[in-house]
Parts: structure tokens; sequence; C-alpha cells
């Protein structure tokens, strides 16, 4: 290497001896025979042409004369990693010829290590000129070095990851994070974040991580409209630890990648495909015969996935899937037929855009006995979910805890009350924009679940309206911790009587956006709880009053932990002294939009027992200047304080508020 650094024009690179016929000629450009010459990084020149001085042309150093297949060679059989990364800094040339030798191309025979150990003093001057002595001395490669010092950490697996985003990511980058992480083992884990700047990846980028990174074990790409087969084939060929792989909106990769991977790397455990609109069957049939150990599975928008393939996939590893999430393709019935039958290890199943699957579909997959172990199913936007499907469902499911379901037209009351009896380990249940589901639906369900039910949702549900009924106290839901209403604009106080009468356990109640209801529908559900309310969210509900909080301070301010009153706009200063007179475990308060002033930020710095950890106070107006020492005191325990938009508060109070409460995250 030695040889490379300290060439002078008299040996075999140059058989002529000196470079000019008269040897005065150069005597601008030579400093004469054997002396060690550093050339400082510079900036190329904006034209490709040699640059000519006095009719001729500027010679290039004798190093940079040699093919790449001669540079090949010398690079392999440099002694060690980091003399490799120290060539990487020298042009972008010495970094992508660098990056095209694969691991098992580096010489490590007993010469080598005998030029190793006869040049070291060499190579300690090459190591100095490597290293810089300050950070950011580097110039060279456009701020691209062969160890990038941005973000080169150990996940939690004890393997280097990256993180590449837009402009960042390129074939040149790629290349350098090659050779930088080959000495230490390669990288582990790679991102890849492409947006419509990311231009310059290619596949080229790829065959260098394939190269210098045989351990890869995560791999997920995002957006990248460059890369394709090509790249994926060189690390489906290098990386056969691959186990992660991640891809999204890539649309020049087909089965033929895809292919390569299941073929060459069968400790596969995990498997991302969203909206690769050239992935088809063929994909899924070689993923399920060569990677046993597969265990879950995303396909999302990927249109020319259908039957064939989801069946030829779980038929081979139905029995090691636990997880799958199949939305917007087109399978029909007969792929819902197999997941209920071959599904034995199935755990967490999600259901989404499945437009061509019918009623029969559902209740086949439910009767198909294969879902004993289901745990957690979503099912959103499917047109042939109907009330005997769902009935099916719960009664083929006995293990189901978690349930969703999401823009189903087809079920209304009879169907949620039939699986509701059925599911007998149902703990969580959420219904959103299912508009035939009524105030009887909801009422039946938490009359006739199994008594597990922990959690119960509603949302955007428009069927839901008062109805005037005597409802006779045969049941109640007494496991219920944790009630959620939102946006559901027909719900009022009578309804929401009743929901209070069946659940006495409640420690979390969210009703958000329930304009229609006032203290009166609400103190119900405040007064039935007998375990005390942990968490109280009011949000967007606009009638409700400082009556409401002082009842809730005084039943619960022993445990109450969080409350939300943002764009209750009756809210004033006597709500904050409510709570600062009984409230000792509160650490989150919200009173956005609300009618609070000074004199109440006042009262909540003054409660001694208060250890607020978040406070927003957002588009209060009448909150000004005059609150800067209350808010100070306060930000001894806050670690997060919201006052946007408040208008009365001057830019130099906000200034002072920064200084002061360095720790805590202020919005302003």
């Amino acid at each position: 290497m030695s040889k490379v650094f300290d060439f002078s024009g008299d040996s075999d690179f140059c058989p002529g001896g000196f470079l000019y016929q008269n040897p005065k000629e150069s005597t601008l450009l030579s400093l004469g025979s054997h002396v060690d010459v550093y050339f400082p990084p510079r900036k190329r020149s904006r034209i490709s042409a040699p640059f000519v001085v006095c009719g001729v042309a500027k010679q290039q150093p004798s190093i940079e004369i040699l093919p790449d297949e001669c540079l090949f060679e010398v690079f392999r059989r440099l002694p060690g990693g980091h003399d490799r990364s120290a060539c990487a800094f020298v042009s972008k040339r010495w970094l992508m010829l660098l990056s095209s030798i694969h691991r098992d191309e580096i010489c490590t025979t007993v010469t080598t290590q005998f030029v190793e150990l006869e040049n070291r003093s060499e190579s300690q001057k090459v190591d100095e000129f490597a290293q810089p002595k300050e950070k950011g001395e580097f110039g060279n490669l456009n701020g691209i070095k062969p160890e990038d010092e941005e973000f080169q950490e150990a996940d939690s697996h004890g393997y280097l990851s990256r993180c590449l985003e837009g402009k960042k990511a390129s074939d040149v980058r790629l290349a350098a994070i090659s050779v930088g992480t080959a000495s230490r083992g390669g990288l582990g884990k790679l991102s890849i974040r492409g947006n419509t700047s990311t231009r310059r990846l290619t596949d080229l980028g790829l065959k260098a991580i394939s190269r210098g990174c045989p351990s890869l074990g995560v791999l997920s790409l995002w957006n990248l409209s460059s890369v394709g087969d090509e790249g994926l084939s060189a690390i489906a060929t290098n990386c056969h630890s691959l186990e992660k792989l991640d891809l999204c909106q890539c649309p020049a990769i087909t089965d033929k990648g895809l292919i390569a991977i299941a073929m060459n790397c069968p400790n596969l455990t995990s498997v991302t495909i969203e909206s690769c609109l050239n992935v088809g069957n063929g994909s899924l049939q070689a993923l399920g015969r060569n990677c046993p150990n597969l265990k879950c599975i995303t396909i999302k928008n990927c249109t020319l996935v259908g039957d064939q393939g989801i069946a030829s996939l779980f038929s081979s590893v139905g029995h090691t899937l636990t997880k799958a999430n199949f939305q917007a393709l087109n399978i029909s019935d007969v792929s819902l037929a197999v997941i209920g039958h071959y599904g034995s290890a199935m755990i967490d199943l999600a259901l989404g855009g499945l437009h061509s699957v019918n009623e029969r579909g559902f209740w086949v997959m439910g009767k198909g006995q294969g879902l004993q172990k289901l745990k957690s199913l979503s099912i959103a936007s499917c047109r042939g979910v109907s009330d005997v499907g769902l009935e099916a469902l719960g009664n083929g499911c006995p293990n189901l805890k978690v349930f969703g379901l999401q823009k189903c037209p087809l079920v209304s009351d009879n169907g949620v009350v039939s699986f509701a009896k059925a599911a007998g380990s149902l703990q969580s249940l959420r219904l959103e924009d299912c508009h035939r589901i009524t105030q009887f639906g909801v009422l039946g369900i938490l009359a006739n679940c199994s008594g597990k039910l922990k959690a119960f949702a509603i949302a955007n549900c428009l069927g839901i309206r008062d109805i005037d009924f005597e409802l006779p106290l045969t049941s109640s839901c007494c496991s219920l911790r944790s009630l959620t209403i939102r946006n559901c604009p027909g719900l009022g106080n009578m309804g929401l009587g009743m929901l209070g009468r069946l659940c006495p356990s409640l420690t979390h109640v969210n009703l958000i956006g329930l304009q229609g209801i006032t203290d009166s529908g609400i103190l119900p559900l405040v007064q039935r709880s007998e375990v005390g309310l942990v968490k109280v969210n009011l949000s967007g509900c606009v009638n409700v009053t400082d009556n409401l909080v002082a009842e809730i301070t005084k039943l619960h301010g022993e445990n109450l932990e969080i409350l939300n009153l943002d764009g209750c706009r009756c809210i004033t200063d006597v709500s904050l002294k409510a709570i600062a007179r009984n409230c000792s475990l509160l650490s989150e308060v919200d009173v956005s939009q609300c009618g609070i002033t000074d004199s109440g930020i006042a009262i909540l710095a003054g409660a001694e027992q208060l250890f607020l950890r978040v406070l927003s106070v957002a588009g209060c107006s009448l909150v000004s200047d005059k609150s800067l020492p209350f808010l100070a005191l306060l930000g001894k325990s806050l670690v997060g304080l919201n006052i946007q938009h408040c208008h009365g508060i001057s830019w130099g109070t906000v200034n002072q508020l920064l200084e002061h409460l360095w720790r805590c995250d202020i919005l302003s």
C-alpha cells in the first residue's frame, strides 16, 4: 500500500522515467523524486474536460490511470478493514470499487499478513490521515463518510442499524455504509424511507449493502420507485440471515425479486408488502414453500394477490402463522374458508377492504373450527359481514378477547348481541361507523356479555338515538372498566343515564364530541362508579358546567389522575378551584378553549398537594402575562405545557417561560 501513496514516477507504473520529454517542463507540477505529497480534499471541477494550461492537459495521478480491474486486485489485498475504509475517502470511484468487493473475495493469506507487518509504519501514517482530529474535518465525497457519524448505533439485538430518509438515500451513501461497517460485522438493520426527491438510489446501492453486510437481518424499503428485482435478488443471494422484510410502494419489485428472497432466506419470520402493484400470487406461494418459520404476514393493496396465493400460503405454513393482515386484495370467500380451516396457530387477524368477500365467506371462516387460538380480530370496510357471519365468528373463536368492527353496513343489533353472547372470552369491543346499530344493540351487548368485557368503545354510529323506554335491571356489566363514546350525535341524557345504570365499575370514561348531553346525563355514570374514576375525558361536550366538575372531584378526587375538558366553554375558574381543593393524584389537566382566567391558574399553582405533569390552556383568551409567576411555579413539576393561541400571552412571557422551564416541553 505504501507504494501506492509514495509513487514517484520511476517505478514500473511509468517505465519511461519522467512524465515529460523535457524535465524542465515538469517543474510546475512535480516536487521531485521520492517525496511524500499530501493533497488536501477539494471540490471537483464543474466540467468534465481536462484542465489545460498553456495548451498542455493536466495529467492525472498515475494511480488513477489504472483500470478498475487492477485497483480491485489492490484493494482486496489490503491487510485490514481500516485500510479499506481509509482508501474509500480518496474518491467516489475508489469508494464504489471497494463496495463491490464481496467479503469472500478479500485475501487473508499469510503473504498479506506479512505485508501488513512490514508496512505497519506506513499504515499508521495513512490512519492518521483517515482519522480527523476534530469533528467535521473531512470534506471528501460531499460529506459522505465510510462510517457516517449521523446515526450509527446498535439496537437491542446488538447489531448496527441505519435509517435513511429522502435525499440522504443514494447509492454512494449505501456504498459508504457498506465499506465503513464491513469490519464491524456489517449492518443488521437497514431502513430506507424515500420520497419524490429520492432519485439517486438504485439497485447498485442494495448490491453494495449485500456484499458488505451479509448479516443483514431486517430490511425496510418505503416509496422507492428505482429499486427493483435486481437489488432485491442481490440481498437474497448474500444476506441469508434476513428475518424481516418490509416493502411499501416499490412498483419496480415483482414476484421475481420476492421469489429469490423466499428461496434464499429460510429464516424469514415477518414479511410486509404494501402497495407493490406488481407482486402477486407467485410471491406468496414461494414464501409458503420455502419459509417454514414465517410467523407474520401483511399484504395491503396488492391487486394481483388472489385466492391462489392466500390458499397456498396457509396450506403450507398455516400451522406457524400467528399474525396476518390482509387489506384491499382481490380475494373471495375461498380465501376466508382456507384461513378458517388452516389457521390453527393464528392469534391476531385483521381483514379490511375485501369487497369480493360475501356473507358466506365469513360464515365459513367461523365454521371452519381452525381459529381456536385467535385472540384478536379486526374487520373493516367489508360489505359481506352480516349478522349470521358475525354469530358464526363468535362461536368459532372461543378464545377471542379483542374484536373491532368498522364500516360494515349489514351488521345490526341482532348481530352484535348474538356475537356478544357467543364470544365467551371477549374483553374489548369496538364498533365504528356501523349505522344500523341502535341504542337497543348497545344496551343488549352490555346486558348479555359473558362478564369478562372490560372495554367498550362506540364511534360515529349515527343509528344510536335516545329512545324513551324503561330498562329492566335484570343484569349489569360489572366487569366493564372503560367506556368510550365518540361523535354519536343522537345519544342524549336518557341513553347515557341507562348506560350508567348498567356499568357500576367504570374507571375510565371518555365522552367525546357529544353535544347533546348535559350534566344530568353524565351524573349517573359519575355517581354509579363504585371503584372510583381514574380518567375522565369530556372534550367537546359543550354543555358541561362547573357543577359536574365539582361533583366529579368531590366523589373521585382521591383517584382521579387525568381530566380533559377541552372545548367545554362553560367551564370557569370555579372548576379549577374544585380541582385544587379535592384532587391529590391529578397529573394531567386540559382546559383548552375554556373560560378560565389568570385567577384560575393562580389557584392551581397554590394547591400544595397537586403535582401536575401536563397542563393545557390552549385557546384560553382570558389567560394573560399575569399568569407568568403562577406558570413558573407550576413548572417545577410540569413536563408539558400548552399555551398555543393564548393571545393574552406575549412573546416576551413565552421567552421567559422557555428560559426558566427548560425541562418542560412548551407549545406556544
